[in-house]
């Protein structure tokens, strides 16, 4: 028998965003995009999600993009999120970290005024 997950409250939902700040809450989801260097190292990347969703038998949708990979999680037993998709979420972040990611674009510079 499958262990029975609640759901978290919105204000429960809020203060687990703050933990992991590239997550955003979209409806009854939690989403990230990630940018990798090229599509291999997306596609390494969407492997070693795969073997941990099926380690701990939570899933998430992937949509990919070439060398960009969209994670989103929410937990359908419990209708909403639960404290297992915030923990895959922290696990996908650490399966990132440790794959080249492409450079961050340089911040723009502020126009002056004349």
């Amino acid at each position: 028998m499958a262990d029975v997950v609640e759901k978290m409250s919105p204000t429960e939902v809020e203060s687990a965003l703050k933990s992991l700040p590239e997550w955003s809450g979209v409806g009854e989801t939690i989403q990230r995009t990630y940018q990798f260097v090229d599509f291999v190292t997306a596609m390494t990347f969407v492997a070693q999600v795969a073997q941990h969703a099926e380690a701990v038998q939570h899933h998430p949708d992937i949509m990919i993009r070439y060398s960009k990979v969209t994670l989103t999680y929410s937990t359908h037993d419990a209708g909403g999120l639960t404290r297992k998709d915030f923990d895959a979420a922290a696990k996908a972040d650490l399966l990132a970290a440790a794959l080249p990611a492409a450079p961050k674009a340089p911040a723009k510079a502020a126009r002056k005024k004349k």
